[in-house]
């Protein structure tokens, strides 16, 4: 019985084991290849769980989602004579497993043969184009044209390209330094333009202003003669009508005045003598010669 039970127990392992290498499953981002001794003898493309010869027989899968292959930078001469270094990216998918696994056998194998048919077609594409249209003007068409030209070399190769576009298209280093030293060079001579046209508005402006002062402080000269001379005008005729009217009060206001300039504080000395007739008033309150005049009664 411990022999038998021991037989029943190898046969059991024996028969889950070859059950286990009978059936795979294919997911549904995935499709499979069923290999008999290497050789390809059935395409599985659905998901679900499939049936395959155990121990003779192998699977090998593929994705079916969309692929990226992102290609080296490389230089690329314009139909101008023009270089750039151009850095692009590709995206693909497997519609042919069967066709895919003959000639490039996984994603390796792709990448490389893809690799060398983009820079094949970048640079023959591209190279009947100008820079201006690589990198502004007709990008679009050619990448579409890339795209295109690239899809139909792949085909055989069990892959189908859903784009092909450019990350970057830059002069290289060399050019690129040139043609900034040139950029700023040419920034320099439209600073100094910009400058010597302020300069020049500056002293027009500044002339002009010049001017204009000129004119008005002239004209406020000649205004302020005028005036002054209208005001010494009307003062002497104020001065001719008070005369005329009390010719004591006014001979007396107006050597009042003359105290007050001719007395002011600072070093200005006058040597007079005491009977001049500048000191009249000091003698004489009525400013006439002989005894003072009787002070007035005060006011009630």
């Amino acid at each position: 019985m411990k022999t038998f039970g021991a037989f029943l127990l190898v046969v059991l392992g024996l028969a889950a084991f070859t059950a286990l290498n009978s059936f795979y499953i294919v997911s549904q981002t995935q499709q499979a290849i069923v290999l008999q001794f290497g050789e390809p003898v059935g395409v599985q493309t659905e998901p679900g769980l499939k049936f395959k010869r155990p121990f003779i027989q192998s699977v090998e899968y593929f994705d079916k989602r969309i692929l990226d292959l992102d290609s080296q930078p490389q230089e690329v001469i314009a139909s101008d004579q023009k270089r750039l270094v151009v850095d692009a990216f590709a995206r693909y998918r497997i519609i042919n497993p069967l066709l895919y696994y003959q000639t490039v056998r996984n994603e390796i194998g792709a990448a490389s043969r893809l690799d060398n048919i983009i820079d094949s077609t970048l640079r023959r594409v591209l190279g009947t184009a100008t820079f201006s249209d690589v990198v502004r003007d007709k990008r679009e068409q050619l990448m579409t044209q890339i795209a295109q030209t690239v899809n139909q070399d792949v085909r055989n190769l069990g892959m189908e390209i859903v784009d092909v576009r450019i990350k970057r298209a830059d002069l290289p280093e060399p050019n690129s330094q040139a043609i900034f030293r040139r950029m700023q060079t040419e920034r320099q001579r439209e600073s100094f333009e910009i400058r010597a046209q302020g300069a020049e508005a500056s002293q027009t402006i500044r002339s002009n202003a010049d001017r204009q002062v000129t004119v008005i402080i002239a004209e406020a000269n000649r205004d302020a003669e005028r005036l002054r001379g209208e005001g010494d005008g009307q003062r002497n005729a104020i001065y001719a009508e008070a005369f005329t009217r009390d010719p004591g009060f006014f001979s007396f206001y107006r050597s009042m005045q003359a105290y007050e300039e001719a007395l002011k504080a600072g070093d200005t000395r006058m040597v007079l003598s005491p009977n001049s007739e500048f000191f009249k008033y000091f003698n004489n309150p009525a400013g006439t010669a002989g005894a003072p005049a009787p002070a007035a009664p005060p006011r009630p």
